[in-house]
């Protein structure tokens, strides 16, 4: 009786531990913290930013300035102890954080966002037309963009994520809420209105199950990645509302018009099109992966 009664006060401790809304209000304080730290690191940068009049360095500084995310959430981590199992969970020991499936998660980001460019264009709602390819300058951006795709994977899919399954037993509540803080972190972007911001709630749950049912972080980290640069720095489209000034191609920004397949203020991600491309491929990830029965790693009772 005494064990039962230890177990309960165990467990009502744990779910007033991981309120979302505490949660929420813990990584957004290490967020600020983060871009504080973010702004001093890429201080250096400043004087290329000034005399760079084609915009590359201050797009590559807005990328890398992510850096300090992930600074603030590994020094979190490494100090509070019950955090710290978090660790494990960006390292090989989940049996899904491989190469291989982080080529997978490039090729799904990239093909998405390319299906959805496709249908765009053959809408008629953009134009695009070669503008140049610099191959060191686009595989540093590379690097930035894959800086700042992970540190909100590091937010969202790791702090946020492994916490809220921590404390509630049902992985939905892990899986949904998450990605209502992903959506949350979007809410002030430019052209952010309901199906946008739609689109990044599916995005989130995406990303979401590729942890839960891939056990891969690095997988949603790398589909996080090829998304955004392919449509940002590659097809030269808004990403969640912010245009690069240098990519690979260039938009008509005059002749492109919002439908089904593409939204002008906000870019492809802000279409219904792509909800229903990435409600597919989530529900391909949860009828391939399901079958094959693996168990996401568990950082708070695996060793």
């Amino acid at each position: 009786m005494k064990a039962f009664f230890k177990k309960i006060h165990t467990e009502s401790f744990r779910w007033y531990d991981e309120i979302l809304i505490v949660l929420m209000l813990a990584a957004a304080m290490m967020i600020i913290c983060g871009q504080i730290i973010g702004a001093l690191v890429i201080a250096p940068f400043n004087q290329m930013i000034e005399k760079d009049s084609t915009g590359y360095w201050e797009m590559f500084s807005m990328y890398f300035g992510f850096i300090g995310t992930w600074v603030v959430f590994m020094i979190a981590f490494l100090i509070v102890k019950k955090d710290r199992p978090i660790l494990k969970a960006f390292w090989t020991a989940p049996r899904g954080n491989n190469i291989k499936n982080m080529g997978i998660g490039f090729l799904i980001g990239c093909g998405l966002n390319i299906i959805c460019a496709i249908a765009a264009i053959l809408n008629r709602d953009i134009s695009l037309q070669y503008d140049s390819f610099h191959l060191f300058k686009l595989l540093l951006l590379l690097v930035a963009v894959f800086i700042q795709s992970s540190a909100e994977e590091l937010v969202c899919r790791g702090f946020i994520f492994q916490r809220l399954r921590r404390g509630y037993r049902n992985p939905l509540v892990a899986i949904i809420g998450n990605a209502l803080l992903f959506t949350s972190m979007h809410l002030f972007n430019p052209g952010a209105s309901v199906i946008p911001m739609m689109s990044v709630l599916v995005a989130g749950l995406l990303f979401s199950l590729m942890v839960y049912y891939m056990d891969s972080i690095w997988c949603a980290m790398a589909a996080h990645t090829a998304w955004n640069y392919t449509q940002n720095v590659i097809l030269g489209l808004p990403n969640s509302g912010l245009v690069s000034p240098v990519s690979v191609f260039k938009l008509d920004a005059a002749s492109a018009k919002s439908s089904f397949a593409y939204n002008v203020e906000f870019g492809l991600e802000g279409s219904i099109l792509a909800i229903i491309v990435m409600t597919i491929t989530g529900l391909a990830i949860i009828i391939i992966y399901r079958k094959k029965k693996l168990l996401p790693f568990n950082p708070w009772t695996e060793v």
